[in-house]
């Protein structure tokens, strides 16, 4: 009967819906189980008792077990019919709309139009016999050499050199896309979850959990789907990603047990009933709302990435104008911001805490400043060389404007303006974000090897700068293997675990109930995988030291677990950070009660009033008895660095039951079982890693949660504190005394005195690790900003992770909250992984110096050469399809060649760089300027005597279209031959002398100057009229390498002056420091959560990050540094690089998206 009326419901209510759900075979459809998690609180609960009696019979109708889960035989049938658990990515671009992308570049139209015209007008000729002479200078020559009908090579040359440089880019953009898609893809994965199937719990990534599962979820998880509570323990989940409400919802089975996507479990644990998967979970639905799920998805993890909380209509916006993180990189030049954009992005940047990176912010100045000389040496070279011709033609010879030579005179302004474009193409270095994409993309991708998962791309470089880092001791600096090797029962102190017949039953059975009982479920011991290996230790760590007591007092946990099943568990209060400690309540036979509670031992020992015996019975436990017991047995175990853990329990009567709420009076009048030495051995490489850190000028803090000695005994055997130093260790009590003032607000005075001494962190809170990241970060002690790095694996740790420069979150150990809120996640949890992150930072900032450096020596030789050549001989020596060619070698290949070098442990001798320090060194200047005469010294030999010298024709002032000249040919040669040798000479920066080192380590490296030696052969001897080239023999091929290679003998040369002699460097280096802080001051007393360099860098990223398409950029900086303001809107124009920075992050699948105040847009922002 139940069936029918449930068939007739359907057909009224559902429509097409019946027949999909009958062939499914399910009771309960999508349409009505998404209606069923629209309700909330006690609505959902009459609902579910209406509509299908209690919990198990909506688990009957989408048959499940509440007990033990799906039997996975009917898990296909589910996804067909529920859906699966991910919202649809958005497509990749096609290569073909990344290549029209990349060909609206404003340079390259440039060039292509005027490549069209001079390709045209090479087709048009003169009227009558004698037009070569009545226009002037414009015709002479050319037709005497018959080349008149090659004229059209060049034209045709530009354009096959724009088009490759087009795929060039496409392809890099392809390639980009690709990595960034992997690595998002690469996290997505790393998220599993736990489920009962078959009645075993097993680990499940997200996208595989289908609607029927039952989930066990616990503190610091992120719901990935939408579910019924069937059973909780004191759970209280934060909802704020979806409400806007910061408070915790409590939930409850019978009260509240609706349990939405995207949600984080700050407290408790328990079971739910998964109802809804993917786009029909409540973060789904919204997301279809917005009508683009697809491209949300991404824009919402980027959101997520680093503000939890912009708002809604801020999204949509967003949404609109963008197609999700990978299109953002690519998107077209195309300006369509609105002021109502611009207040967004405002409203943004307030919201956004973290500085960005040393190095953009560096990079950012640099590309400005050389891209407005580049477009001044432009405008200057088309200004003389227009000026030269109408003075030397229409003035000095007195010829007339014949109406039938204009095309011939629009020929020659063509070829000016096509060499003024070409100087500019030179100048401005628009390879600098490649190298940096290239260089971190690289870094990233070794670094996951490295066990380092990068998910925001800007924290690999920020780390190479790092100063501190405040690390976590549990599983960190340890081996996170918790083992009991002593304990206190029974009033005697053993050094070992007892044998079980030392111990009275009575105090045995307790002591081995309330550990077994009073821990997590999920806890367990586990035969080893391999013969001879250690027990699998499952779930929380310290909780497998106590049940690692309980087996090696003979005795076994599972039958005790199995008479008393969670479900019958009377009530639980979870650990948490305040707690401290861990108490379960079961029903006795006879109706009483009995809690079990565990805890650090002296916060549960204060709230002891007996202790057991040697008989077992309970005797008093007076504040005395306590006092010694702290010095005779904690301190001893503590000091040999064990977690010292108290076990204790009280009865409770049947009548009248306790008031469970009532916390404070429950958790009172305990009687101490055992107190149990934990040890949790350091990992045999810390040690050394924490040297490795200290002797790159890093300092290591440890801040933990456990017991002062235990935590100075463990930093001993670290290396973090030797005795006889200078340090401060103290708990968090005596911190905080410290650094309040009488009111309890923290003074930046007294930070700055405690700080600087400190190097152990105990007791504290997560509060705690956030002041002093925060105190440590706003410091003005030093005369460089302290770049901090921290690692966390609990849900607490969240806002001290946000808060620092890089947060390390626990790949293992920690929990989901932790790693959103991180920005490196660490596979394996380890220290020494830090420091390979470290020398990985500063691999980048290096690697993008020696493109830098490389880089900047081409540009200026390249612009004074066109220039000067252009303004003496009216035409630039090096043509623009060579200068194209020199342009692909300096910025795309020098690119991959010197980003790609891999770090050497020399990284970690030197102290970081800072933020102040100008990203191009003195030694760095020397080098570029030292270059850059050789070469022009050499250049202009050619250009003026190199027909005497090589005995050979005049290349100099060549008719148009004059076919090429070798004199010119060997000063192209020579040209690309000093910047292949001087690529070798760019591999080092700090003044090395072995250039070689270490060379042939880098392949890619080796390839791509071979690469270039052999197109540059092919380019010369069979380039023709379109390179500008003519065949050269064997001697003058070997004088051009000669020349080439004397770059390596110069380099030495150079290498020999001391920086001292060279004053005027040091100002030279400055260049891009520009003022750190113009005028910001004043702004900076009002909020001082942005820092000067970001918003330095606001303005910055226009350009720097959207590729800095060579002209329009320089249009947008002159115009955003007039007006001033006008740059916020323009933030939106951001390479990949940015949109990785600030989007790769760890949610598994769509439907975890956080969608920050959706439905509240005026909850207040910087919630976390």
């Amino acid at each position: 009967m139940g069936d029918l009326t449930n068939s007739d419901y359907y057909a009224k209510n559902q429509g097409n819906d019946v027949s999909s759900n009958h062939e499914g075979g399910f009771g309960v459809s999508v349409m009505e189980l998404r209606d069923l998690m629209e309700l909330r609180g006690s609505e959902a609960v009459v609902k579910i008792q209406e509509e299908y009696g209690d919990m198990d019979g909506l688990c009957q109708r989408l048959r499940t077990s509440p007990t033990e889960g799906l039997t996975g035989d009917d898990l296909d049938k589910r996804k067909e019919v529920y859906g699966e658990n991910l919202i649809p990515p958005k497509k990749p671009k096609t290569f073909l709309q990344l290549v029209w992308e990349a060909l609206q570049d404003v340079t390259l139209i440039i060039l292509e139009v005027a490549a069209l015209i001079s390709l045209g007008l090479s087709f048009y000729q003169p009227p009558g016999g004698d037009s070569g002479e009545s226009c002037g200078t414009a015709a002479a020559g050319a037709e005497d050499e018959g080349e008149a009908e090659a004229g059209w090579i060049e034209g045709a040359a530009i354009l096959l050199s724009v088009v490759c440089v087009v795929l060039v880019t496409a392809f890099n953009d392809w390639s980009k896309e690709k990595q960034f898609r992997g690595l998002q893809s690469r996290i997505e994965q790393e998220q599993k979850f736990q489920v009962v199937r078959g009645a075993q719990v097993i680990q499940l990534p997200v996208a595989d959990i289908v609607v029927g599962d039952i989930a066990q979820i616990k503190y610091g998880d992120l719901l990935p789907a939408d579910g019924v509570l069937i059973q909780g323990n004191d759970l209280k989940i934060d909802e704020s990603s979806l409400t806007g409400e910061s408070d915790h919802v409590k939930k409850d089975a019978d009260k509240d047990p609706m349990l939405l996507s995207g949600t984080h479990v700050m407290e408790g644990s328990g079971r739910m009933l998964v109802t809804a998967v993917g786009v029909n979970s409540q973060t789904g639905i919204i997301f279809t709302l917005l009508g683009a799920g697809e491209p949300v998805e991404e824009e919402k993890k980027k959101e997520k990435g680093k503000i939890q909380d912009g708002n809604m209509e801020n999204n949509q916006t967003k949404v609109k104008k963008q197609d999700g993180a990978a299109a953002m990189e690519m998107q077209p030049l195309k300006s369509a911001e609105g002021g109502e954009m611009e207040e967004k992005e405002k409203k943004k940047a307030n919201v956004s805490k973290k500085e960005k990176s040393v190095l953009q912010g560096k990079l950012t100045k640099l590309a400005v400043q050389i891209g407005k000389a580049g477009l001044v040496m432009s405008a200057i070279t088309v200004i003389i060389l227009v000026l030269y011709f109408a003075v030397d033609n229409f003035v000095l010879q007195k010829r007339p404007w014949l109406t039938e030579c204009t095309p011939i005179y629009v020929q020659y302004f063509v070829k000016f303006f096509i060499i003024g474009v070409t100087v500019l193409v030179v100048a401005v270095p628009e390879g600098l974000p490649l190298a940096v994409t290239i260089s971190l993309a690289y870094s990233v991708k070794k670094m996951m090897k490295d066990n380092n998962l990068v998910r925001h791309l800007d924290a690999c470089e920020t780390m190479g700068n790092a100063t501190a880092i405040c690390s976590d001791k549990t599983g960190t600096l340890t081996t996170n293997r918790m083992t009991a090797v002593a304990c206190y029962v029974g009033d005697v102190h053993y050094k070992e675990i007892p044998d079980p017949g030392a111990l009275t039953a009575k105090s045995l059975d307790i002591l081995v109930n309330a550990i077994s009982l009073n821990s997590a479920y999920t806890t367990k011991i586990l035969p080893a995988t391999k013969e001879g290996g250690l027990p699998m230790q499952v779930g929380n760590k310290t909780e497998c030291g106590l049940l690692g007591l309980v087996l090696d007092l003979k005795r076994d946990y599972q039958p005790i677990r199995n008479q008393i099943p969670e479900e019958k568990l009377y009530k639980v209060y979870t650990f948490n950070s305040a707690r401290k400690s861990m108490s379960t309540v079961i029903k006795l036979s006879d109706g009483s009660f009995r809690m079990y509670s565990k805890g650090a031992s002296e916060i549960v020992l204060k709230k002891c009033t007996k202790i057991l015996n040697q008989e077992g019975e309970p005797r008093v436990f007076r504040p005395r008895d306590k006092d010694e017991m702290v010095k005779k047995v904690i301190e001893p175990m503590a000091c040999d660095g064990l977690r010292t853990i108290c076990v204790a329990y009280r009865d409770f009567p049947a009548d009248p039951e306790p008031l469970w709420d009532n916390e404070n009076d429950i958790l009172n009048e305990l009687t101490a079982v055992c107190v149990v030495g934990i040890e949790d051995p350091v990992r045999p490489e810390v040690p050394d890693a924490i040297i490795r850190c200290q002797r790159a000028g890093i300092t290591v803090r440890m801040v933990t949660g456990d017991n002062i000695n235990t935590a100075r005994a463990i930093a001993i055997k670290c290396g973090i504190i030797h005795p006889g130093e200078d340090f401060l260790c103290i708990d968090g009590k005596e911190f905080n005394r410290r650094i309040r003032n009488e009111k309890g607000e923290v003074e930046q005075e007294r930070m700055d005195k405690v700080w600087p001494k400190l190097r152990v962190l105990a007791r504290s809170s997560p509060t705690d690790k956030h002041t002093l990241v925060k105190g440590i970060i706003d410091s003005c002690l030093t005369d460089q900003r302290q770049v901090v790095a921290v690692t966390g694996d609990g849900t607490n740790d969240g806002p001290a992770l946000k808060k620092a420069d890089v947060g390390f979150a626990m790949g293992i150990a920690g929990t989901d909250v932790a790693k959103e809120a991180s920005d490196i996640i660490l596979t394996d949890d380890n220290f020494s992984s830090i420091v390979k992150a470290v020398m990985w930072g500063r691999n980048v900032y290096d690697s993008i110096s020696k493109f830098l450096q490389f880089q900047l020596t081409v540009n200026v030789v390249a612009v004074i050469v066109a220039f000067t050549g252009a303004c003496i001989t009216q035409d630039s020596p090096l043509k623009a399809v060579q200068m194209l060619w020199v342009n692909l070698i300096m910025d795309t290949f020098a690119s991959l060649a010197l980003a790609t070098e891999p770090p050497t442990e020399a990284l970690l001798m030197r102290k970081p760089y800072g933020r102040n320090k100008p990203l191009i060194s003195s030694t760095m200047t020397k080098n570029i300027l030292g270059h850059g005469i050789y070469q022009l010294v050499i250049i202009f030999s050619l250009l003026f005597v190199g027909e005497q010298i090589f005995d050979i024709d005049s290349g100099r002032h060549a008719p148009l279209h004059s076919p090429p000249s070798e004199h010119y040919t060997i000063i192209f040669n020579t040209f690309v031959l000093m910047q292949l040798f001087n690529e070798i000479n760019a591999r080092k920066i700090h003044g090395e002398r072995n250039v070689f080192d270490g060379i042939f380590r880098n392949p890619i490296f080796c390839s791509i100057v071979f690469g270039t030696f052999a197109i540059q052969i092919v380019i010369v001897q069979f380039g023709g009229k379109p390179f500008s080239c003519t065949p050269l023999d064997l001697e003058k091929w070997g004088w051009c390498t000669f020349l080439g290679l004397g770059e390596l003998v110069w380099g030495q040369v150079i290498a020999t002056i001391p920086n001292c002699k060279l004053r005027f460097l040091r100002g030279a280096g400055q260049l891009t420091k520009k003022n750190e802080m113009p005028g910001d001051e004043d702004m900076n007393e009002d909020n001082e959560e942005i820092d000067h360099a970001e918003r330095e860098l606001r303005r910055g990223q226009v350009l720097w990050f959207r590729g800095l398409n060579r002209i329009q950029t320089q249009i947008d900086v002159v115009n955003t540094f007039k007006s001033g303001s006008s740059y916020q809107g323009q933030l939106r124009r951001q390479s990949s690089t940015t949109s990785q920075n600030q989007d790769v992050t760890n949610v598994s699948s769509p439907s975890h998206v956080s969608l920050s105040n959706a439905l509240s847009p005026t909850s207040p922002a910087g919630q976390c």
